[in-house]
Parts: structure tokens; sequence; C-alpha cells
């Protein structure tokens, strides 16, 4: 039994799954504090605070606190922002730059009466024996 634990922890897709998971864990700090250090007093430029948590209403004396949502919005989408233009778009650059497979050719087109998929020398469909 613990013969086999052993062998479940080292496998290859478990230790770079926790890999994959600490890096996350550190990236997403950085991102954050550029996110709050950076990109949110951006927001504050044109007024005098870029915090909406103070904002709330009550009722029956519960107070909603619907400046905190707006708050979380907001940062999620400065987030989801700054992940894909300074993360996402220049590794997808980069991979197509070293891309080294060559493109592969289809081996079959659709026919123009039935859109069946048939190949490429074919001149007589096979499932609907029109002309090709």
């Amino acid at each position: 039994m613990l013969k086999d634990f052993k062998a479940f922890i080292l496998r290859g897709n478990v230790v770079d799954l926790a890999i994959g998971v600490a890096i996350g864990a550190a990236f997403a700090t950085v991102v954050t504090a550029f996110t709050t250090g950076v990109i949110t007093p951006l927001l504050a430029i044109p007024g005098k605070s870029a915090s909406f948590s103070d904002l709330k209403f009550t009722i029956g004396g519960s107070d909603f606190l619907y400046g905190a949502v707006f708050d979380s919005i907001i940062r999620f989408v400065i987030t989801a922002a700054v992940l894909f233009f300074l993360v996402v778009v220049p590794v997808n650059n980069l991979m197509a730059r070293r891309k080294t497979e060559p493109e592969v050719e289809s081996t079959t087109k659709d026919c123009p009466r039935c859109l069946s998929s048939i190949p490429v020398a074919a001149s007589r469909c096979a499932f609907c024996t029109s002309d090709v």
C-alpha cells in the first residue's frame, strides 16, 4: 500500500501539477501587487479614490456592501487584462515564432451537394454519388 502511494506521488504529472500550482500562486501575488500598486491607482487619477469598498446601503439594520462587489469586479477585470496583455499575448507571439511543426494539409474536402467529407482526389461523392 505504501509502495503504491509512493509511486503515485512520484508520478511525473503529480509533481508537474504541484510545481504548476506553486508557480501559479507565486505569479498571482505578483499580478495582485502590480494591479493594486500600479493599475488601481490609475483609476484614482480622475477622482479622489479608487476604492468603492465604503459604498453601502442599509435595509432593516443589515448593511449591503455593494461597493465591495464593485471593487472585486474591477480588480478581476484589471487582473484578467494584465494577464492577457502581459502574459497570454506575448506567449502566443513567442509560440507562433518558434513553431517548428509544418502546417498539415487536409486530405478531405466537403461534397458541394451533400456536404459529406470525401477524399481530395475523389471525383464522385461516395455518399450521394454526385460528380465533384
